[in-house]
């Protein structure tokens, strides 16, 4: 069976920094929808000498059943996003992982990602929202009584 799945290319921004320790700053500028299967390697978008725009595409946005808690909480935050795990690597923010879940991408920051996010548009919270009611099944809450009260009568 197969999972749902979009494919997505992503727009890394960089901009120029007048500071001594670091000349410039990469951050995910947005995600858009790309035709399937289309690959290929990075290219410039635009470029005016203070800030530059780069389309890494292939990339894909995948969801996972054991995932659909993240999802939801993701959509119940108030303003939906994207996700996006990069790496600078030789100086070029590089996306390597897009995802919804709330839970993946905190996973992804205790293991010392660098991870960004942007809004999420409201077709693609549809969809995911779809998946969610389809899969997510709240647990129960359990109450259970402090020690100090267990075995308490209230007719005493």
């Amino acid at each position: 069976m197969a999972r749902p799945a979009l494919d997505v290319a992503v727009v890394m921004e960089r901009r120029t920094l007048a500071n001594r320790w670091q000349s410039e700053a990469w951050r995910v500028a947005d995600v858009v929808p790309e035709d399937a299967g289309e690959c290929g390697a990075p290219r410039l978008l635009a470029d005016d000498g203070q800030t530059a725009r780069w389309l890494h595409p292939g990339l894909a946005i995948t969801l996972y059943r054991d995932e659909a808690e993240g999802y939801y909480l993701n959509l119940t935050s108030g303003q939906p996003v994207i996700f996006v795990l990069w790496r600078d690597e030789d100086g070029q923010g590089v996306p390597k992982i897009v995802t919804l879940s709330y839970h993946e991408a905190s996973r992804m920051l205790d293991g010392g990602e660098q991870v960004d996010n942007v809004p999420m548009p409201p077709e693609m919270a549809v969809w995911l929202d779809e998946f969610t009611r389809m899969h997510y099944k709240p647990e129960p809450k359990k109450r259970s009584r402090p020690p100090s009260f267990k075995g308490a009568r209230r007719d005493e």
